[in-house]
């Protein structure tokens, strides 16, 4: 299929600030809570990262190159409120002033993300993160602070990066819970905070800035039935309901779905809701819909009992799909889930969808020539790209852009140099920097092809 994408279509790459800027202690920030963690055989602490605080303008270059139009990068909480709920840090919100600045300067589109993780550490000590209505106000205050900065100049926004992973196992360390996990229904409590707070943000922007547009997003992960067997199919149904479709539909139709209402009181699970929380809720609407993809999964029902929380089924259930390739990370290369992914999400919800996460990991090391013959990082792009191409094509998707991962090389998100997603190299590893070089793959060069042709060949 060689059918070119849309006039304006999105093409660029995401980030997270605590992956990529460094400058841990400098220009004013704070401390949140990755500054605290340490090194380990496989994992770098988190005081440099690829240096992206000094060397940004560098990076934006290459996307300059590479012909993108979007970056989808996070303000850090604590480089602008150190403690996160105190005094502004001017410093901080000049250094973004000066990024958004550049990025526009070479006809990038700035996206903004509010929240990826890194909660102060301030926060987290004091409150247990968002589990505390007092870090709801804090972090709302927060994100309006920022709307009203960058407003006139930024239009994308979104609130969470992977909102749903709060519906997760690890949703209490990403929430800002510093030691062991809360009880289950802390956990709807801590979804139920975070999903306030998006709302909250979304209704301020659509009041403030009606040229701004704002949508949720979710970490996708699709999810099959190990067999035919009813039971394993029920387990996939209910773990997509949970995990994708509870924040989905908060998204668009500013409610709980009946399903979550149902589960929460049969099981004494529901969270505490505020006076006006339901009319705050009811009157968010979404712009589009984003999510990260990456892989796909498989569930068997054999070892889930009535008492295992459906939060856990995959944790319990999940096993490796024999019909799949996997990268060594475990992760299953499944484009064609992709693709159902894209049609699923437009067909239900009637919003234009935004997948603003893709792309593989894989453990790379710099040759003496410098050039890195990364053909399966341009096969798997290729592959997800078409599967992209004919939801759109063949299914009627509206699809407004394409957003992979780490496309400069970055820490992942457990602090491990090894697992590179970019098509430019970085010449450090986990315990030395080296130089910090960028260093252009051969999937550079093909991705600068595919952007050039607004997806027309992938060849």
């Amino acid at each position: 299929m060689l059918s070119q994408l849309p006039q304006g279509f999105l093409w660029g790459n995401s980030v997270s600030s605590m992956q990529t800027e460094g400058a841990w202690n400098e220009g004013g920030k704070g401390k949140s809570v990755y500054d605290i963690r340490e090194a380990s055989e496989h994992a770098s602490d988190w005081k440099v990262a690829t240096d992206s605080y000094h060397r940004y303008k560098e990076d934006f270059d290459y996307m300059k190159e590479l012909g993108m139009n979007c970056y989808r990068f996070q303000i850090s909480w604590s480089r602008v409120f150190p403690n996160g709920d105190g005094e502004v840090n001017e410093e901080g919100l000049a250094f973004y002033d000066r990024f958004i600045d550049d990025l526009l300067e070479r006809g990038i589109e700035p996206m903004i993300c509010l929240y990826h993780f890194d909660m102060p550490l301030h926060l987290a000590e004091e409150y247990r993160g968002f589990l505390s209505r007092y870090v709801v106000d804090a972090f709302v205050r927060y994100g309006k602070l920022i709307v009203d900065r960058y407003k006139d100049k930024v239009k994308y926004w979104i609130t969470f990066n992977e909102q749903n992973i709060f519906a997760m196992s690890h949703g209490f360390q990403i929430g800002g819970l510093l030691e062991g996990d809360g009880t289950e229904k802390e956990l709807y409590q801590l979804q139920h905070n975070t999903l306030i707070a998006h709302a909250e943000i979304a209704n301020y922007l659509h009041k403030s800035a009606p040229n701004c547009e704002i949508g949720g997003m979710v970490a996708y992960n699709k999810v099959y039935p190990a067999t035919s067997k009813p039971e394993d199919s029920l387990a996939a149904q209910l773990v997509d309901d949970f995990t994708n479709q509870f924040h989905l539909d908060i998204f668009t139709n500013g409610k709980y779905p009946a399903f979550i209402l149902a589960y929460l009181k049969e099981n004494n699970l529901m969270p505490e809701f505020e006076e006006g929380d339901e009319e705050t809720l009811a009157e968010m609407k979404s712009d589009w819909l984003s999510f990260s993809y990456y892989a796909s999964s498989v569930i068997s029902a054999d070892k889930i009992t009535k008492d295992t929380p459906i939060y856990q089924y995959r944790e319990i259930g999940g096993q490796p799909n024999p019909n799949l390739e996997a990268t060594e990370w475990g992760w299953q290369i499944d484009p064609i889930g992709f693709r159902s992914i894209l049609r699923d999400m437009y067909n239900r919800y009637k919003l234009p969808v935004f997948p603003i996460e893709n792309g593989i990991g894989v453990i790379e090391e710099l040759p003496e020539n410098e050039l890195i013959q990364d053909d399966y990082r341009i096969n798997y792009h290729r592959d997800h790209l078409q599967a992209m191409k004919d939801a759109m094509f063949l299914d009627g998707v509206d699809c407004i852009g394409y957003l992979g991962w780490g496309l400069i090389d970055i820490l992942s998100s457990q602090g491990d140099m090894r697992k590179r997603y970019g098509v430019v190299y970085v010449n450090r590893e986990n315990h030395d920097l080296k130089d910090m070089r960028r260093i252009p793959k051969k999937s550079f060069d093909w991705f600068k092809k595919v952007i050039e042709s607004n997806g027309k060949y992938l060849d």
